[in-house]
């Protein structure tokens, strides 16, 4: 309890000093170039050599999505598994790894749950409203991030207070009694700033397990998402920061029903789920800003309660803390060196692990249009020892229009809490498997990007191959054991086009080829996938896009396949005036009738209308 007292303290000094202060009207906007913050040397998406896909808030805005599922699940090679909508157990996975083996960051602090099996992070809760921006790094990003990151890298910025002082406020209400809302209040001026907000769901939902199996009890879902954020400007550019993102969720759920399709039926089981994340930042510039020095500690932790018929049949709780420390040394317009530390430590169900980390980054220019970068990575674990991986990467922009690119890196992931104490006693077992070794993984990829010289066209393709060994799966003769390995290899494709001043189109395509060590598809994971997005935005008060997504065929657990399928959504937003902005959203325009997971179901035509005030 003494560390999240501790980060809600800093968060309100750094939050509430500014806010006293006189804002400023006239300040410029202190946004600079996009850069990819994933890539921990700040480099431009021309420099990057990894396949990266950015989501933007202005993309979050356009497609008008509550969830960041959602938004995550329209970048090519991500796949979404989720068990029924509104507040079911959501995964992500990133060209065909597992949910475990994708880190998932919010303002750079790992929020991964130390107390379930894999260590994975839900995203079920996650809302939109406080994100500003969603960076996901395909293929090993170890040696940048250490343990887990052996698929990729999901890394979410919640959004940053615009200069002056304002805010917003929204009100919408939606199919199955959804009532959402959500208001923030933010400012910025020579001091500082801060931005305060909070946003609520409440829905009837509908039946987890597929009311097309005769299930019609709704399951209902109720979430409250509080953030803050703060910062002080202090003297000789140096930067106090702090963050602070809260969730309380409820979400009604089924039960287990051998024989029923999916082995889920109706039933009375609920859970709530509480998390916590923040961290507090210095910014430290020196040698005229030539060196830049980040010191960092960043909490998380996730409690679950699981309720059956009234009465507890589940708790858990896990917590991380992180230090982290960051140099760059920026030595001429040629070299960029980067080096850092970081301490780790993990509880969940009074057990605790700790992870010791020392890595270093080198970033050469040796002409203006070749980037190369290099790494090195040295995590040292508590129970299992020493890991070091590896990454090299280049960007080669021959034109002003075409951009190559090319990584291979090493992953690795350390078994988990739960795996390392688990003691399988129905399969004789009297202690946890003591020779468990960390999962890894060696990738490559490869891809060009091009752009038209006006701007209005672009296209890339990518072509990727990973291979994962150790991968611990469960084993009755061990409990748990690295006994299965992967091997995974596709094409990502994507293209936009700017058809005039108001209407243009985006469009990907993944095609993952991921099998088992025995030659077996991998279960939940379809081996082609795309999007489509038809943005409208006249001269006028009208906005609207279009969004098919498509998801193919998959492999069930129990040998069958899931059918695939493909979905419309629609949005429209209708500025009313400067302040006042009406909008909606229709779903799945076509009422497909699809499921995700086996016997789980998904919902029909729906849809929101809302109003949004910004002052």
């Amino acid at each position: 309890m003494s560390y999240k007292t501790a980060l809600l303290s800093a968060a309100a000094i750094a939050v509430a000093a500014p806010a006293f202060a006189q804002i400023s009207e006239t300040e410029e906007n202190r946004l600079g170039p996009v850069v990819v913050e994933g890539s921990r040397l700040d480099q431009t998406a021309t420099e990057v050599g990894s396949s990266v896909s950015i989501i933007s808030e202005e993309d979050l805005e356009q497609l008008n999505l509550d969830f960041a599922l959602d938004a995550v699940a329209t970048a090519p090679g991500v796949t979404i598994n989720q068990n029924g909508a509104f507040g079911g157990s959501a995964s992500v996975r990133i060209r065909g790894a597992s949910s475990g083996q994708t880190l998932v960051l919010i303002d750079g602090v790992p929020v991964g749950d130390p107390s379930t099996t894999d260590g994975s992070f839900n995203f079920a809760y996650l809302d939109t409203a406080n994100i500003e921006r969603i960076e996901i790094l395909k293929g090993p990003q170890s040696t940048l991030w250490g343990s887990d990151a052996i698929g990729g890298v999901v890394s979410l910025t919640t959004k940053q207070p615009e200069p002056g002082f304002g805010g917003s406020a929204f009100a919408e209400y939606g199919s199955f009694n959804t009532l959402r809302g959500g208001a923030s209040v933010e400012g910025a001026n020579d001091t500082g700033d801060f931005r305060l907000s909070a946003t609520g769901i409440s829905t009837d939902g509908i039946s987890k397990a597929d009311e097309d199996n005769g299930n019609t009890e709704d399951d209902a879902y109720d979430s409250t998402t509080l953030s803050a954020k703060g910062g002080l400007n202090l003297p000789n550019k140096a930067r106090l920061e702090a963050t602070v993102l809260y969730n309380d969720a409820e979400s009604e759920y089924d039960s287990y029903s051998g024989g029923a399709q999916g082995n889920v039926a109706d039933g009375d089981e609920v859970t709530q789920n509480e998390t916590l994340s923040g961290n507090v930042s210095l910014e430290l510039p020196l040698l005229d800003d030539r060196f830049e020095n980040l010191f960092l500690v960043g909490y998380s932790d996730i409690t679950r309660e699981n309720f059956t018929d009234g009465a507890q049949s589940y708790f858990a709780e896990g917590d991380r803390t992180l230090y982290r420390y960051q140099g760059t040394f920026n030595i001429n317009d040629m070299n960029t060196l980067s080096f850092g530390a970081e301490r780790e430590e993990t509880t969940a169900n009074d057990e605790d692990a700790a992870l010791d980390s020392l890595f270093a980054l080198y970033e050469l220019k040796p002409v203006e249009s070749l980037t190369l970068t290099a790494g090195v990575r040295n995590d040292d674990d508590n129970r299992f020892g020493s890991e070091t991986t590896a990454r090299v990467a280049a960007a080669w922009n021959p034109t002003d229009q075409v951009t190559v690119r090319s990584s291979w890196g090493q992953g690795f992931k350390a078994p988990s809490l739960y795996q390392t104490t688990y003691i399988c006693t129905f399969c004789g077992l009297t202690e946890p498997n003591r020779d468990l070794k960390p999962e890894t993984s060696e990738a490559f990829d490869i891809g060009v990007d091009w752009r038209s010289s006006d701007g209005r066209v672009e296209a890339g393709v990518t072509y990727f191959d990973q291979d994962t060994e150790n991968l611990i799966d469960f084993s009755y003769t061990a409990g748990y054991d690295n006994i299965a390995q992967v091997e995974s290899k596709g094409v990502e494709l994507f293209a936009g086009y700017v058809l005039t001043d108001w209407l243009s189109v985006n469009g990907n395509y993944t095609y993952i080829d991921a099998e088992d060590g025995d030659g077996n598809e991998l279960t939940r994971l379809p081996e082609h996938s795309g999007n489509v997005s038809l943005s409208v935005d006249p001269d006028g008060p009208f906005s609207g896009a279009v969004l098919v997504r498509y998801n193919g065929d998959e492999a069930n657990t129990n040998g069958t396949t899931l059918d695939g399928w493909t979905r419309v959504d629609l949005t429209g937003r209708y500025a009313l005036n400067e302040s006042v902005e009406l909008y909606g959203r229709v779903e799945n325009l076509f009422d497909e009738d699809y499921q995700q997971i086996l016997g789980y179901g998904t919902p029909g035509l729906s849809g929101s209308v809302g109003l949004r005030l910004r002052y």
